[in-house]
């Protein structure tokens, strides 16, 4: 199992649209993919900023590449994205998951 993990940070003032964004496009779109297993937002208030990370698990690197293409370390965006985060990371971290309870 492979852990997929991007960081995004937006206004606090956009904070709850961009979760209702996510909720609503994002989280969808991932599951939709053949090997996607679970998926979730962590999302953290720092005064005006407020951080998102979201974390996806997957059955193994072929079934990324059904949603994030050839190269799985670049970050995918939404085209709405423009209207919520601050910067674009441009690549992604992946982790074997090692143990699981």
């Amino acid at each position: 199992m492979i852990a997929r993990m991007w960081r995004g940070r937006v206004p606090t003032s956009k904070a709850k649209a961009y979760r209702e964004f996510t909720n609503g496009r994002a989280i969808p779109d991932y599951q939709s993919v053949k090997g996607n297993l679970s998926v979730y937002v962590l999302e953290r208030r720092e005064d005006d900023v407020t951080h998102f990370i979201t974390l996806t698990f997957w059955e193994n690197l072929e079934a990324i590449k059904g949603f994030a293409g050839q190269d799985v370390n670049v970050a995918k965006y939404y085209p709405e994205d423009k209207d919520f985060l601050l910067e674009f990371e441009p690549t992604v971290v992946h982790y074997e998951v090692a143990g699981k309870s």
